[in-house]
């Protein structure tokens, strides 16, 4: 069981972290996004910010330095990624449970820097504070596993429930719930009721610097850290990567509002995608896969037909 354990966790946290970069490779080699013009930016002015304004409105913006206000990207960011601003806004009843459900995935995260830290090598001087992170990690793994599974459970019902869900909801999305709900539960039965003489969070975590083979894992507590770490390395290929894609959407798509300006990056980018030749269903596009987005975008649909 010790074994497995060790390597079920050095393996999850490893695909997960190629899932992720793999992601990450995707999204920054598509091609450049339509312009949405979605007012108000958060790092535009302050004060124009305030109304949904832009810097278009000031006299030849062309000829001004384009500025950003970095503080007011960072506001917007962690109101949405700690409190869930636009859930909360759009869909109240679905927030309270997904708010819990988010506050527990980042409490893992905090448990495992702290659980980290108390693995590290220290000197007879830090033997305290790694004790104190082991006990951290503790009570925040505990906290986390906790609130993951009633939000979790709070989402199933409505998802089951809702009929406003019922298209939107798949098996995919059942079995994304109920495996977060079983692995939750896995890990806090499994660990509250180990029998004496199995290893506690901290000791695992310091045997596992060395790959220690001679600690005791809990047959419960160790199925429960077996299946945290399949579930770790399953999250990058499903959309509850999400996390990363938010990341694109706000930054290169929804805030992106630069110019394109002669000789920019921008205008290689688009002369480039201007010479593809798209072959789209849709007939009112005309786009068969002879003719260049150039030739499509300058040519005039209603004439055609006419003809």
């Amino acid at each position: 069981m010790t074994v497995a354990v060790y390597v079920a966790i050095y393996a999850g946290l490893f695909i997960f972290l190629a899932g992720c970069l793999r992601r990450i490779l995707a999204y920054t080699r598509t091609p450049l996004h339509l312009r949405w013009e979605l007012y108000p930016l958060p790092h535009e002015h302050p004060y124009r910010a305030a109304y949904g304004g832009s810097y278009f409105e000031t006299q030849q913006w062309w000829r001004q330095p384009q500025a950003a206000d970095r503080g007011g990207e960072w506001r917007v960011m962690i109101e949405e990624i700690f409190f869930l601003k636009s859930l909360r806004q759009c869909n109240r009843l679905l927030w309270l449970p997904s708010f819990l459900f988010h506050c527990g995935l980042y409490l893992a995260i905090v448990a495992g820097c702290c659980a980290a830290l108390s693995g590290l090598p220290v000197g007879p001087g830090l033997a305290a504070l790694s004790g104190a992170m082991a006990l951290a990690a503790t009570v925040t793994l505990l906290a986390a596993a906790i609130l993951i599974a009633v939000g979790a459970s709070l989402l199933l019902l409505r998802r089951i429930t809702d009929p406003a869900l019922k298209n939107s909801t798949h098996a995919g999305d059942i079995f994304n719930l109920i495996l977060f709900i079983a692995t939750s539960s896995l890990l806090i039965g499994g660990y509250l009721l180990r029998a004496p003489g199995t290893a506690s969070l901290g000791e695992l975590t310091r045997a596992m610097v060395h790959f220690d083979r001679g600690i005791k894992i809990g047959p419960a507590f160790g199925a429960g850290l077996i299946l945290a770490s399949m579930l770790l390395a399953y999250i990058p290929f499903t959309h509850m990567a999400h996390f990363i894609a938010k990341y694109f959407t706000w930054h290169a798509v929804r805030w992106d509002d630069r110019r394109n300006e002669a000789g920019s990056e921008i205008e290689k980018k688009v002369t480039a995608l201007l010479g593809g030749k798209p072959t789209w269903s849709a007939p009112h596009v005309s786009a068969d896969g002879r003719r260049t987005w150039a030739e499509i975008a300058t040519a005039n649909p209603t004439e055609e037909a006419r003809k």
